[in-house]
């Protein structure tokens, strides 16, 4: 809980901030960020990082505030993803200032505190607790309408911190159609019902491939079957992403494809699936009563 007297518009000035504790300035914080977006995964390797970075991303050229925080301590990659070079600076009263990718995109990585970015991260669960803890509480993230959360994948240590720090986040869970992908989605899925954090819904990523010479759609992984789990799960469907070895690229080279010209299959879903997830937050934000509605 916040203190009382906090005024979630003067954080960063409070007079009072020195005798907040760790969880109220994380309340504090977090009272400036309109909804929150944690990005989860069953497994690793089917492109969750990349998830994040372009909703992010699609979210920020559509004029919202973001802030993009990537908690996968032990494999982050969103700084290159998005070119994010350097240590990130801390003020005199030791507050994090975020990387600005974009004016309304602020990014905060563990590799971006480290200055060597091949150092391994041998951790245990509670200094992994206080260190997202303290991304949280002290961060220059200011007033936003979005914050996207990278999680590592699986039901580990940070999504259980996360979900215990932001308990009105919602999550957003990554899968691809191999079978073997959708079984560990569906212990995901049950993990956020464990821990009472709701669901925005499901998106299917690498669902096939688009030939960039006859444009003929190749299911390489089959396809459908983020759809088919989302239907017996009772989930909101966000949308399929396919394989484009230009988003492979971009990565690669810290140039995301949607920052170059040009309009593409790739493009395109990205912002369908943007558009659902907006749409499941109206949805969700219709439900609630009206002093916690968020979007518009």
């Amino acid at each position: 809980m916040k203190p009382k007297s906090c005024d979630p518009k003067s954080c960063e000035t409070c007079p009072g901030k020195e005798k907040m504790s760790k969880e109220e300035s994380v309340q504090c914080k977090l009272a400036r960020i309109k909804n929150k977006l944690i990005v989860m995964s069953g497994k690793g390797g089917v492109g969750k990082s990349s998830v994040a970075t372009y909703l992010s991303l699609s979210l920020a050229r559509k004029g919202y505030k973001v802030g993009l925080l990537d908690i996968d301590l032990h494999g982050p990659s969103i700084p290159k993803m998005l070119g994010l070079h350097g240590v990130l600076n801390v003020t005199t009263d030791q507050q994090i200032v975020p990387h600005q990718y974009r004016p309304n995109l602020k990014v905060v990585s563990i590799e971006s505190m480290l200055e060597d970015a091949d150092t391994a991260v041998i951790w245990r669960g509670p200094l992994k607790h206080g260190v997202i803890t303290q991304f949280l509480a002290e961060c220059q993230w200011g007033d936003l309408d979005f914050l996207v959360v990278d999680c590592p994948p699986g039901t580990g240590d940070e999504p259980l911190s996360i979900a215990r720090l932001i308990p009105d986040a919602m999550a957003v869970i990554v899968t691809t159609p191999q079978e073997v992908a959708l079984s560990d989605v569906r212990k995901s899925i049950n993990f956020c019902r464990k821990v009472s954090l709701e669901i925005a819904g499901l998106v299917e990523n690498m669902s096939g491939l688009y030939c960039p010479h006859c444009q003929q759609f190749i299911p390489i992984f089959r396809t459908g079957g983020g759809k088919r789990t989302a239907e017996r799960m009772k989930l909101f469907y966000l949308g399929e992403l396919p394989f484009d070895p230009a988003v492979v690229e971009g990565g690669d080279e810290g140039t995301p494809v949607l920052e170059i010209e040009g309009d593409t299959a790739f493009k395109q879903a990205v912002e369908h699936f943007t558009d659902r997830v907006l749409e499941r937050l109206r949805e969700s934000s219709d439900d609630r009563p009206s002093q916690d509605k968020t979007i518009h």
